[in-house]
This record gives structure tokens, C-alpha cells and sequence, in this order.
């Protein structure tokens, strides 16, 4: 879950909505404040539902990529 770095990873590619969402919210936990989680997710809303979630939590979408089908955020846990 976490690399050499302290950034903390994700794998949620083959999950459907709400569940990438879910595991990430669950993940964050274990995330000190300003560090940052790095979420692999292959559901097409996940985008919006990522931005949706940054929104209402106050953490921040720092990068939305997408890639061959898998989209990967990095979102930065707020204090």
C-alpha cells in the first residue's frame, strides 16, 4: 500500500461505482495529512465521482490522468 516514497497506492481497476470511491475514502485513513494516495481505477465514471468526492471531503485532486482504460488519480489528504 505504501512505496520507498510515503505515497500510499490503490489498485481499484475492476471495481464499479460506488466501490473505488469507497476503498479510496477507507484508504485515506491511513494517510497522514498532506501526504498522498494514489488511486488505478478502470470505471469510466470514476472521474467524476473522484472530483465529486475531493470536493466534499476538502482533500485535493492533485493529477486525473487516464491511460489504456485505467484512470489514475493522486489525491492529497487535507489537514
Amino acid at each position: 500500500m505504501t512505496d520507498q516514497g510515503g505515497s500510499h497506492q490503490l489498485d481499484a481497476k475492476g471495481l464499479q461505482c460506488p466501490l473505488p470511491v469507497l476503498r479510496a475514502r477507507k484508504a485515506l485513513k491511513a494517510v497522514p495529512a498532506g501526504g498522498t494516495l494514489t488511486v488505478e481505477a478502470t470505471d469510466p465514471s470514476a472521474p467524476k465521482d473522484f472530483a465529486a468526492f475531493c470536493e466534499a471531503t476538502g482533500n485535493r485532486l492533485v493529477a486525473s490522468t487516464e491511460e489504456g482504460g485505467v484512470y489514475r488519480f493522486v489525491i492529497e489528504r487535507a489537514a
